[in-house]
This record gives C-alpha cells, sequence and structure tokens, in this order.
C-alpha cells in the first residue's frame, strides 16, 4: 500500500515517518499546507525553500497545499479535500499522522478521511512525550522555530531541541510541546540523506506567537 504523510516539518511527523517506514508502510508523499501570504508552511512559519530541502532528504515527493491568510476553516477543508482526492486518485491508500495524545485532533483526522478510500495511520500515537522527546534530542537536529509566549519564556525561541532544553522546560510543558506550547523544524534526522543547512535568522512576534526564522 503507498502511503502519504501530513508534514509539518517538525519532530513528531519525523518521527512517525521513520516509525512507519520501519513498520513496512511505502510512505512516498509528504503533504503540506502553506500559507500563501508568506509562502512558509502554515502555524510552524517554516520557509517553503527547507520544506523542499527536507523533503528531497527524507526521499519524499512533496504536495503542497496553498492556504490564503487568514483562512477559514471552510477553505481549509475543502482544499485539503481536494489533496486527499489527488492522492486517492494516483493510487494513495494510506495517511501517516504525527498526533500523539490530543483525542480531538486525532477523531477530526479520521472523520476527515471518512469515504475517501485512505485509511488513517498513528504511528507515534500513545507514545510517552518524555522518552520521545529524550530520543528526538539524541538523534535529531530540532529547532524551535515557533513558541507561545503565554506558555513557553520567549528566550526558549530558536533553540535547539536537546538534552539541556528539556532540562530547562518549566513545569507543566509538554516535552513535545503537544499541548502547543511550541512547534520545530527538523534539520537532520536518521530519515535524511544529509543534514538541511540553515542558519538562525530573525526572531519576531506576529498574532500572538513568537517565531525564530531558520535561513536556508
Amino acid at each position: 500500500m503507498s502511503a502519504a504523510i501530513g508534514w509539518s516539518s517538525g519532530k513528531d511527523c519525523c518521527m512517525a515517518l521513520i516509525r512507519a517506514r520501519a513498520a513496512g508502510h511505502d510512505v512516498q508523499v509528504a503533504l503540506t499546507t502553506l500559507n500563501e501570504a508568506f509562502d512558509r508552511v502554515a502555524m510552524h512559519g517554516t520557509r517553503a525553500a527547507i520544506l523542499r530541502a527536507q523533503a528531497a532528504a527524507a526521499g519524499l515527493e512533496l504536495m503542497e497545499v496553498p492556504l490564503p491568510w487568514p483562512c477559514t476553516n471552510e477553505v481549509y477543508e475543502a482544499r485539503m479535500a481536494e489533496a486527499v482526492a489527488a492522492l486517492k486518485a494516483r493510487g494513495v491508500d494510506e495517511m501517516i499522522f504525527g498526533d500523539l495524545f490530543l483525542e480531538d485532533v486525532r477523531d477530526y483526522r479520521i472523520r476527515q478521511l471518512e469515504g475517501t478510500g485512505l485509511t488513517p495511520v498513528f504511528p507515534v500515537w500513545g507514545t510517552d512525550t518524555a522518552a520521545l522527546a529524550a530520543e528526538i534530542a539524541e538523534t535529531f537536529d530540532t529547532r524551535i522555530v515557533t513558541l507561545d509566549p503565554n506558555k513557553l519564556p520567549e528566550s526558549f525561541a530558536g533553540r535547539g531541541l536537546d538534552a539541556a532544553l528539556l532540562a530547562e522546560l518549566p513545569d507543566g510543558i509538554d516535552p513535545c510541546g503537544e499541548n502547543g506550547e511550541f512547534h520545530t523544524c527538523v534539520l537532520d534526522a536518521p530519515c535524511f540523506s544529509a543534514p538541511i543547512p540553515a542558519t538562525r535568522g530573525e526572531t519576531v512576534i506576529r498574532d500572538g506567537f513568537v517565531y525564530s526564522d531558520l535561513v536556508l
């Protein structure tokens, strides 16, 4: 069976790719939503150039879904439905997701794929996030590119997700940021053929979130 993966540029989808392939899923396509106004990954803020470098390094064909800014949920769902139909038309049977424990998000994905012919797969679902974060810190080069300053100090933006950072996370912060505390971009991982050569750029506050840019 051919599979696609919901690709955000971050650590959880990257780990989901590794585990899915290890379990025998033939993951060929990365599906990513891009903010049309900024040419960046929606929510994470990763530049499209880095996204494309990631896909090439991971051996994935990239399917980009452009979204307007701002974007209503109706427009989002319509464009995602078109993308899913295109995946099915080319023979994709499974959709891989990197969700960890948010049941409402998982249930939403399952509902959205009902009747499409694509089966949702959640390779990292239920994994202990402390153990997962420790594994990622040891084996990935991951940077915090977006954070919610109401949950995490701005000083964490742009830092690498390593053992030292995990030890400094305030109480109540999920070590994988699953509750929206932060989002990441992976520059190297065991599934990449080569590291992504990126440097840290400007840090800005926009729409209530802190963004730390990475430049290819």
